[in-house]
């Protein structure tokens, strides 16, 4: 991969603590990613009821090199900010090589 990276987290919450979670996933987790170098944009998902404990994080970013400036040589695990461990119940993160249309052909 050598092009911008789409990471998705995707964490499990508890439905009694969704309130407490969000203030602290949006005044947290988003502002460490925001704030990251090589981080192009983040955007925080809640609940629906196809998935009612799940919340999600989607951020982009300029290469797997600001991800290992970010989150270290264990980037391609979720990086849980100190502080936002109580919350999760269950976590999963993918990775994604952005693309814009169709691949080229050699």
């Amino acid at each position: 991969m050598s092009g911008k990276i789409i990471r998705i987290f995707r964490v499990v919450v508890r439905t009694e603590l969704h309130q407490e979670f969000e203030a602290k996933f949006s005044s947290i987790s988003k502002p460490v990613v925001d704030a990251a170098e090589g981080s192009i944009d983040c955007s925080l998902g809640r609940p629906t009821e196809w998935a009612p404990d799940e919340y999600v994080m989607v951020s982009r970013w300029e290469g797997i090199g600001s991800l290992k400036k970010f989150a270290g040589d264990r980037w391609n695990e979720a990086f849980i900010p100190p502080g936002m461990e109580p919350y999760i119940e269950s976590c999963t993160l993918h990775h994604y090589e952005q693309f814009d249309g169709p691949i080229a052909s050699n």
